[in-house]
């Protein structure tokens, strides 16, 4: 007497991605319709990020360009602002907002700022200087 094989289960192709997000918006949706609050079906959060710039000397602002391994110019280049800007910033003015957060920034990796800067040089060679090798490094 031969034994029958155990019934099985029909295997569900799984929903797609682009199936599963539809649902969840239709889902939402109705859920929005019934008047319901929303933070009793869902996750309701508010994320707040606590980041204050630095403040910067000018032996700050001089140690932090030099991290790079840039001049005034390169650094100013790199932060966005005039060479004048960096140079009034070593000089005792302080520098904007912005600019201390991305010196946070700097001084919290700056070998990954040193590999995007490598990354993202070009060097452009006068006719006279033909033939010599490019040499580029970026100091530690």
């Amino acid at each position: 007497m031969s034994k029958k094989p155990a019934a099985t289960k029909a295997k569900r192709k799984p929903k797609s991605v682009g199936r599963q997000i539809a649902d969840g918006l239709r889902e939402l949706v109705e859920d929005m319709k019934s008047g319901r609050p929303l933070d009793e079906k869902y996750n309701v959060r508010t994320v707040k990020i606590e980041l204050k710039p630095g403040e910067y000397s000018p032996k700050e602002v001089v140690a932090t360009r030099e991290l790079l391994g840039l001049s005034q110019a390169l650094f100013a280049t790199f932060l966005g602002v005039s060479t004048n800007a960096v140079q009034t910033w070593e000089q005792g003015q302080k520098p904007s907002g912005i600019a201390c957060r991305f010196m946070d920034e700097i001084r919290r990796d700056p070998d990954y700022w040193r590999r995007r800067l490598k990354s993202s040089v070009s060097v452009t060679r006068p006719a006279a200087m033909a033939g010599r090798r490019n040499r580029i490094t970026v100091s530690k």
